[in-house]
């Protein structure tokens, strides 16, 4: 094509464009950028990023020659993408079969993204909808450290006498439902052996003895969600269940509060926990999690 026709074809794509109100100045800065964003994708990177692609689905492990043929690259370089990824802990490799997997470092950003991005706004129209069914406030926590914190909640609106959760505030683990609900399906027990034989007390009901609370956090494992009687807060009761996330670990626990005089073992077994489970489940879900 000489210059002059394919001047003469731009004008005519111009005129057509115009003729359809379409902006043809805005059409073509977009395609610029689109083409100069191409211009910055590094090979290797996206070589790296092909790499970790390959452990979607339902692989666990691949070995070299399996990855060398998936990608249509040579061994040697499928090898060195590999050194690489290992030495920052994106993969790792299965000593005894010499295959590889993915790393730690991949796990810590998956829960980071839940965190900043996906737990609590998949969270908000639950506790809006546990608030209303439960007709008591309802919260999303996590841990931090040695206790749990208040994310997010949803309030009773149509009780004159509710309880605030104190969003940002930590709460301990042994004597909060959220807190039990984390330390009795914490798999790798870590939460439980940092307890002291003495803990603290906050209320007369308070557990202070830790074989004690060992006891009732196996009927919390059993029951599936976890109580609390005034034994943070006097004449306030909580109920709570554990959160999971897709690689099947808790991040959280969602609880509902309220008045004691009002949340009785009854009102628990009947009414609270079931929206409770139910609550946790669909939350779970949401972030991956598949029974």
């Amino acid at each position: 094509m000489t210059r002059r026709s394919a001047q003469s074809r731009l004008k005519h794509l111009s005129n057509s464009y115009a003729r359809r109100g379409l902006d043809v100045a805005a059409i073509h800065e977009e395609l610029m950028v689109r083409r100069d964003k191409t211009n910055y994708v590094i090979q290797s990177v996206a070589h790296a990023l092909d790499v970790l692609e390959q452990f979607f689905g339902e692989v666990d492990e691949l070995g070299v020659t399996e990855l060398s043929k998936r990608l249509k690259l040579h061994k040697n370089n499928v090898f060195r993408l590999l050194a690489t990824l290992e030495a920052r802990s994106y993969i790792e490799q299965n000593k005894a079969t010499e295959n590889y997997r993915l790393g730690i470092k991949c796990l810590h950003l998956g829960r980071r993204y839940i965190h900043h991005m996906g737990l609590v706004r998949q969270a908000r129209p639950i506790l809006i909808d546990l608030a209303r069914k439960c007709r008591e406030s309802a919260y999303v926590a996590i841990v931090r450290r040695d206790g749990v914190v208040p994310l997010e909640a949803a309030e009773a609106e149509e009780r004159a006498v509710r309880i605030t959760p104190p969003i940002g505030i930590t709460l301990p683990l042994h004597c909060s439902a959220a807190g039990k609900a984390h330390l009795a399906f914490d798999a790798e027990e870590q939460l439980k052996s940092a307890l002291p034989e003495m803990l603290k007390r906050y209320t007369d009901r308070t557990i202070v003895d830790r074989a004690a609370l060992l006891a009732q956090l196996e009927a919390v494992a059993r029951d599936g969600y976890a109580v609390d009687s005034g034994e943070f807060t006097e004449e306030v009761s909580s109920v709570a269940v554990p959160i999971r996330d897709y690689t099947r670990s808790v991040v959280g626990s969602v609880a509902v509060a309220g008045p004691t005089y009002r949340i009785g073992p009854e009102r628990i077994t009947s009414e609270i926990a079931p929206s409770l489970l139910d609550a946790g489940r669909e939350l779970s879900h949401r972030l991956g999690y598949n029974e």
